[in-house]
């Protein structure tokens, strides 16, 4: 099966930033890398929120200081911010740390939207000027699109073949277990009446 181009691209630039972060790792310098996930929340009234987060990781051996986060690429004319900002800062980030942040937004405009990665900037104590990462970037979102109700049965089929042998294993060890406690404590009833 093939891999769709936007999943392959990413699964490169993850490989890339992690062979780029073992090599740095040797030198003391941060080194920042940021994962940008967005998830669409259709609510009951029509309306369409995107929950965006920003995990931010120091895999270098040093403190980043002055860390910066920047999100601003969601048009306003398309987006309400519901909850959060689309930027912060923190006074550092240490060596192996991690920063969080996350925000919600309303979608108004019916379509497809591609967001830019997020930009982050730091300061290392030995370089006057500050330094620039950016986000993974996230795949298309379909805002305010038409779904069409899942049929439950295909919903269980779907969740069956994905976790079917889990819950067969599982099941197996449960009946197990019963048996093999059951005796005994049919074995202690009995011991009690005597």
């Amino acid at each position: 099966m093939a891999i769709p181009m936007p999943k392959a691209l990413i699964s490169v630039l993850l490989a890339l930033l992690f062979f780029v972060s073992s090599a740095l790792s040797a030198s003391d310098v941060p080194f920042i890398v940021a994962h940008k996930k967005a998830t669409l929340n259709r609510l009951r009234s029509g309306a369409e929120h995107v929950s965006v987060s920003i995990d931010i990781y120091n895999q270098g051996s040093s403190t980043a200081y002055d860390v910066s986060l920047l999100d601003d690429h969601w048009p306003q004319d398309m987006f309400d911010v519901v909850s959060g900002n689309l930027s912060t800062s923190w006074e550092r980030l240490d060596a192996g740390g991690l920063l969080s942040h996350s925000f919600e937004l309303e979608g108004k405009v019916k379509g497809m939207f591609y967001s830019a990665p997020a930009v982050i900037k730091f300061r290392i104590p030995t370089k006057a000027a500050l330094q620039e990462a950016l986000s993974t970037p996230i795949m298309p979102l379909d805002i305010l699109a038409e779904r069409t109700p899942e049929n439950k049965l295909d919903l269980a089929k779907r969740l069956f073949a994905q976790y079917g042998s889990l819950i067969s294993v599982i099941s197996i060890v449960v009946l197990f277990v019963y048996l093999v406690s059951s005796p005994s404590s049919a074995a202690k009833a009995s011991k009690k009446k005597r």
